[in-house]
Parts: structure tokens; sequence; C-alpha cells
């Protein structure tokens, strides 16, 4: 479970999952390419095209308090696009 985080689910993701087959998660930042299609084919039982990452960096992020300014960092992560073989789906909805 170091290697896959979690689905990433939003309106974009869902948009690329209905027109081209492909699937995003969250990733530990020092999994590669091959550990992470290995992880999806075993986890989901599905066959893996193409694997694409992304690193993001924390945006610096400042509010306003009381007691003066505070500022910090968002998370930084690591992002898979998965494309799947043509007619290969993955269910994440099929346990609940």
């Amino acid at each position: 479970m170091e290697i896959l985080k979690k689905p990433l689910l939003t309106e974009k993701v869902a948009q690329l999952t209905d027109k081209l087959n492909r699937y995003v998660f969250k990733v530990g930042h020092r999994a590669n390419k091959i550990q992470i299609k290995s992880a999806i084919e075993n986890m989901y039982g599905v066959n893996v095209t193409a694997v694409n990452t992304m690193k993001y960096v924390g945006k610096l992020k400042t509010r306003n308090t009381k007691a003066g300014a505070v500022s910090g960092r968002a998370a930084t992560y690591k992002k898979a696009v998965i494309s799947l073989k043509d007619g290969e789906t993955i269910d994440f909805y099929s346990t609940i």
C-alpha cells in the first residue's frame, strides 16, 4: 500500500475515464512506473498499457489570524495516470 495511496475521483478524471479509459491515482513519491503498473495489475486484475506520472509541489499558503500571519505549505504528492487495455474497467464502488 505504500505504492498506491488512493484513487482520485474528480469531474476531470471522470471525463478521462469515459473518453479515453484512463484512471488517476495518488501514489507514493518514490514509486516508479514499473512498480505502479504491477501494483495496479495485481490489485485490480486488469492489463495496463501505459503509466504517466507527475509530481505536484505543495503551494505556499498564508492566512491572517488574530495572532498575525500564519504561513505553511500544502502537501506535496505524486499522481499517476493509468491507461487500460480496451474493454477493461476498474470498478471502485463494487465493495460498497
